[in-house]
């Protein structure tokens, strides 16, 4: 299959192949060309460039031809840090805080993370991956081109490993990329309160071999927070990983800078998640190393919670990726769309580099960098085609709206 789109009005995120992450102040900067053409195939990106260098068709077999005349191709958003599998809705809680209550309030009376694993205990794997799979469709008609799933509502190794072997058959099922991690360490069950470590023990010695032997995992992680999982927790987390030439990527300093985000980068980890609350030293711990710092602004919207500050993690010249941290507590929304829009008006970053941190940072925090991410030669044609529009501007100006006309995933149209 062949497929040529003509007339593009700004073909978007056009890094060259040798680009896999963008870093500081550059990433204001968001190459693009003005009246494009981009041609594929199969599933593959193999010209773009203006119009005017267009050099014609000379083979019109098996080639569908679009005319994007008004509108925007930008590479399909990468989400590298989901909790697509998950059993039921807390739409409860939501409620309850409305209400007055805190997260941390619902969650000690047996709310949040212990409502979805009691939760998930009750469901069978086969209705489980029916609803995941659903989600994940309705996340690649929303723009969403490569995906990172968690475990961490089993709370117990069948469970857990129940929701692995779900991603697993995902993996296998849907045309993107999808990524898993292992979140063990998620909440600790009420059966092992005063055995924390032990819980930390069983999970990384009993279930992280069987998961690996069977193939289920990408990742190891963790939720280092007061009242969670503390730095001896995390450290047992990293190193077990390592065992298993894992990388991590880590829940950090979503209420708390408890010293997680130091601990990971000395150990190498891949990215760390959340940092609603950042200090000069983890600013300091992250220059010069090779973990990306990752925003969730859709977690801040729901919570009510501080949104991470960019600015300094910028000014100090490192990267930046966004992602939706889509789960039934704190996001029950997978929506990219809406995390670019948040980053720009509560975050201040540029729409340019929003996108940035939506598509070719996010592909790096999924070591996916030359697969998907950007336009460029070689890679995976995962793009989405705009309605009309003046410029890409609009997409996070005008949120809440659906700016997409069409998605494409390995140069075919998604339905």
């Amino acid at each position: 299959m062949r497929l040529f789109i003509k007339n593009i009005k700004q073909l978007i995120g056009t890094h060259s192949e040798d680009v896999h992450l963008v870093s500081g102040k550059d990433m204001d900067v968001l190459p693009m060309i003005e009246h494009a053409f981009l041609a594929v195939e199969d599933g593959r990106i193999v010209a773009f460039g203006a119009m005017e260098d267009w050099p014609g068709i000379t083979d019109w077999r098996d080639l569908e031809v679009i005319d994007a005349e008004g509108k925007c191709v930008l590479p399909l958003w990468c989400d590298s840090h989901t909790h697509t599998v998950f059993a039921g809705t807390r739409e409860g809680e939501f409620v309850d805080r409305i209400n007055g209550l805190s997260y941390e309030e619902i969650a000690q009376r047996g709310g949040g993370i212990l409502n979805s694993a009691a939760q998930m205990a009750k469901m069978s794997e086969e209705q489980l991956y029916a609803e995941a799979l659903e989600r994940a469709k309705n996340l690649i008609r929303m723009g969403t081109g490569a995906l990172e799933i968690k475990s961490g509502y089993g709370l117990n190794p069948e469970a857990e490993l129940k929701m692995l072997r779900v991603i697993k058959r995902l993996k296998e099922a849907l045309p993107i990329p999808v990524k898993s991690s292992f979140l063990g360490a998620h909440a600790l069950p009420p059966e092992y309160k005063g055995r924390k470590s032990e819980y930390v023990h069983l999970m990384m010695n009993e279930v992280l071999p069987k998961a690996i032997d069977e193939g289920l995992v990408d990742y190891v992680d963790i939720f280092t927070e007061e009242g969670y999982f503390d730095l001896d927790d995390t450290l047992a987390v990293l190193e077990a990983g390592k065992k298993y030439g894992l990388k991590a990527k880590i829940h950090v300093n979503q209420f708390n800078a408890i010293g997680g985000v130091k601990l990971a980068v000395d150990h190498g980890a891949l990215s760390v998640d959340h940092l609603e609350v950042l200090t000069e030293a983890d600013v300091a711990a992250l220059k010069g190393s090779s973990t990306i710092p990752v925003a969730l602004p859709s977690c801040s919207f729901f919570l009510g919670i501080p949104y991470t500050p960019v600015k300094p993690l910028i000014e100090a010249g490192l990267p930046l990726a966004l992602a939706t941290d889509y789960n039934p507590g704190s996001t029950p929304s997978g929506n990219m769309n809406f995390v670019v829009s948040l980053a720009c008006i509560q975050m201040k970053m540029t729409p340019e580099a929003a996108v940035n941190a939506a598509t070719i940072n996010g592909a790096a925090a999924m070591e996916l960098s030359e697969e998907v991410g950007s336009i460029a030669l070689g890679k995976r044609a995962n793009f989405m085609i705009t309605k009309p529009m003046k410029s890409f501007h609009l997409m996070p100006y005008a949120f809440g709206e659906n700016h997409i006309s069409e998605v494409y995933v390995n140069g075919e149209r998604f339905v």
